[in-house]
């Protein structure tokens, strides 16, 4: 796969602000499946003892989907619109990565209403899969 948008670019896509984003790498979009990256720093705002927390893995899959949603905004010619957690469903967090591991998380878009929009996402390191979940995702134009 080949990384189209990375770095601070990211930022150019998703509302998040450092030293909250937790995406560095977007593989495009194919249909209605997206794919990010990220590595996973010891000094994120949101790791605890080498680790990244349940909750920074739940913020990485809604900035995958906010990036979906920001690209596609973009590609439109649109304004990169707020996005607001609506709900979380059927979350599995196997285990939490650690420190230095790579994170390839695929966003799948199932069904989009108005602003409304439900993802489900998985989250692999190394092709074991460390997460999987949907999330309803609201979002508001800046």
């Amino acid at each position: 796969m080949e990384v189209i948008v990375s770095g601070k670019d990211i930022c150019k896509y998703i509302p998040q602000r450092d030293p909250i984003v937790m995406i560095d790498k977007f593989y495009g979009i194919e249909g209605n499946t997206s794919t990010t990256g990220l590595t996973v720093k010891a000094d994120c705002i949101l790791c605890a003892n080498g680790r990244l927390t349940d909750g920074g893995v739940i913020e990485h899959i809604a900035q995958s989907g906010a990036m979906y949603i920001g690209y596609e905004a973009i590609s439109k010619g649109e304004r990169v619109p707020l996005g607001f957690i609506g709900s979380i469903n059927k979350m599995t967090i196997n285990r939490l990565p650690k420190a230095g591991e790579e994170l390839l998380t695929t966003i799948v878009m199932e069904a989009k209403v108005g602003d409304i929009s439900l993802v489900s996402a998985t989250v692999q390191s190394a092709g074991e899969t460390i997460a999987t979940g949907k999330m309803k995702v609201a979002t508001k134009p800046q």
